[in-house]
């Protein structure tokens, strides 16, 4: 196809929840319980730490970050989501889609990114518990915060440029039930190879990075777990980094 005499698409349909009619009001109403019940959960996290100084410590920080993320990140998709479930008219324009793409990838990296450095932060409240406010200052938090907000906007505006600079010429059918960028590519009317390659290249060294900080933090606990020679010391140790493990892994799981 001549790219340039062809006419850009100027939306896009979403058709990756081709569900039968009858049961589109169990799966928006299960869709928006959990949408809901996620925005409740993660500004009660945002809230509860305002009014409670005992929890101004560099890990609830950390966590108030997450949840912010988390708001952002989900809201990025479930509301249009919900929208098309019931709505006959599954389109985004293609401005939007282009949006999309950018914050899914933005909060998604900077959650992985986040989630590296609460690593760092448990290793340090287990191995070094009287000085971890010395080394866990605000000003340190502040820095590591702000860094994994910076890589991921730089990340997310990487895939954002290469999939806009590409001609859409049609068909407009997005298989997915949101704009991300393999489903971009596979719609454009030119060769993108090299696009995938980028997504494969760029994506990977985020996750392979971020993982490979997780599971070397997470050793060094391990090794200072055992050399414990108390019981009561190792359960309060494991108490500390416990939840942040289970969120880790439950993250990791699904991106595996």
């Amino acid at each position: 196809m001549n790219v340039y005499n062809c006419t850009s698409v100027t939306y896009f349909v979403l058709d990756g929840l081709g569900v039968e009619q009858n049961l589109r009001v169990i799966l928006f109403l299960g869709i928006f319980c959990i949408y809901t019940i996620t925005l409740l959960a993660n500004l009660s996290i945002m809230i509860i730490p305002v009014f409670d100084a005992s929890l101004h410590t560099p890990m609830y920080f950390f966590l108030y970050n997450l949840a912010v993320l988390d708001i952002f990140y989900s809201s990025v998709v479930v509301p249009k989501m919900l929208t098309d479930l019931v709505s006959q008219k599954k389109t985004i324009s293609f401005y939007g889609c282009l949006l999309q793409v950018h914050f899914f990838h933005f909060f998604g990296s900077t959650e992985i990114i986040l989630f590296s450095i609460m690593s760092y932060d448990r290793y340090v409240a287990i191995a070094q518990p009287l000085r971890y406010t010395t080394i866990m200052s605000t000003n340190v938090c502040c820095g590591l915060a702000a860094c994994s907000w910076v890589i991921g906007f730089f990340h997310a505006l990487t895939h954002f440029i290469m999939t806009a600079r590409l001609p859409y010429c049609g068909p407009n059918i997005v298989r997915h039930f949101f704009c991300d960028v393999k489903p971009m590519l596979n719609l454009a009317s030119t060769d993108v190879s090299l696009n995938f390659k980028l997504l494969v290249a760029v994506t990977g060294t985020i996750c392979t990075m971020t993982l490979s900080l997780t599971i070397l933090f997470y050793v060094f606990i391990s090794k200072f777990l055992i050399k414990m020679k108390t019981s009561q010391g190792r359960r309060r140790a494991l108490s500390t980094c416990s939840g942040h493990f289970t969120v880790v892994t439950l993250q990791y799981g699904t991106i595996l």
